[in-house]
């Protein structure tokens, strides 16, 4: 791995202002000028953070790359600190445009519009914290993220989690992985998912053993999932949460 440069070495004109948080307002036409923004007495050239209007989001990151004049952002929900999004470029401006964008509480499709380096995890905000739109809210991630990947396993793990989301009882489930191995229970019993067992057959029949491997391998829950909708044992499958918050639920799915 290359050594990291001297961050003043690296960034003299952030040096020169006295930190990243100075130099960030100083950028797009002075937008952050009245916007609180913090760097760490630490590393005050590498990072930053800029407060919102909106209490349930945090603070967005800003950090410096160690290696090269590069910047990358990541804005986070407050419940859980998910990402709403992230990104990384070579314009300062546009960091700051996005952070102005964040500080006001526009929508994560705005904030894009005001600097265009940003992405767009997949989720909404829930306000509120209902435990149902937090569900939707994080399959309509997994959704976009299987659509977007690049790897040659793409149309397997886009069938599993197509499938999966097809399932009522499945797609009640929040999907987080860590929230998966920390806080929920899962009873495997047998019913009738045949459909969807064929539709991950389908697509594994297309795929090649090593897709499956590389799915599993670099999302955590797939293993789970993959056992729920029968890609690994065709036999019928069902899941059922025991989580004491949706016990009363899980009865009906019996």
């Amino acid at each position: 791995m290359p050594t990291p440069t001297d961050p003043a070495v690296l960034y003299p004109d952030i040096a020169a202002c006295g930190g990243l948080a100075a130099a960030l307002r100083t950028e797009a036409e002075g937008c952050l000028r009245a916007v609180p923004v913090t760097s760490p007495d630490s590393s005050p050239l590498l990072h930053a953070s800029v407060a919102s209007t909106l209490p349930h989001r945090e603070p967005l990151q800003i950090s410096a790359s160690s290696h090269e004049r590069r910047w990358s952002i990541r804005g986070t929900e407050a419940f859980q600190s998910v990402p709403l999004v992230d990104g990384t470029t070579d314009d300062l401006a546009e960091v700051a445009r996005a952070a102005r964008a964040w500080h006001d509480g526009a929508a994560p499709d705005d904030i894009r519009r005001a600097a265009p380096f940003v992405h767009l995890a997949g989720r909404f905000e829930v306000p509120d914290r209902d435990p149902a739109r937090l569900t939707e809210s994080e399959w309509q991630r997994m959704r976009q993220e299987a659509r977007d990947l690049e790897y040659t396993w793409q149309e397997t793990h886009q069938a599993l989690i197509e499938a999966a989301h097809a399932e009522p009882a499945l797609r009640a489930l929040f999907m987080r992985a860590p929230i998966w191995a920390t806080r929920a229970a899962w009873t495997v019993a047998r019913a009738r998912t045949s459909r969807v067992a064929g539709v991950v057959a389908a697509a594994t029949a297309r795929s090649t053993c090593a897709g499956t491997i590389g799915c599993s391998t670099e999302y955590p829950y797939c293993p789970t999932l993959i056992g729920a909708v029968g890609l690994r044992k065709m036999s019928p499958l069902r899941l059922v949460h025991v989580n004491s918050e949706r016990r009363a639920a899980s009865r009906s799915w019996r």
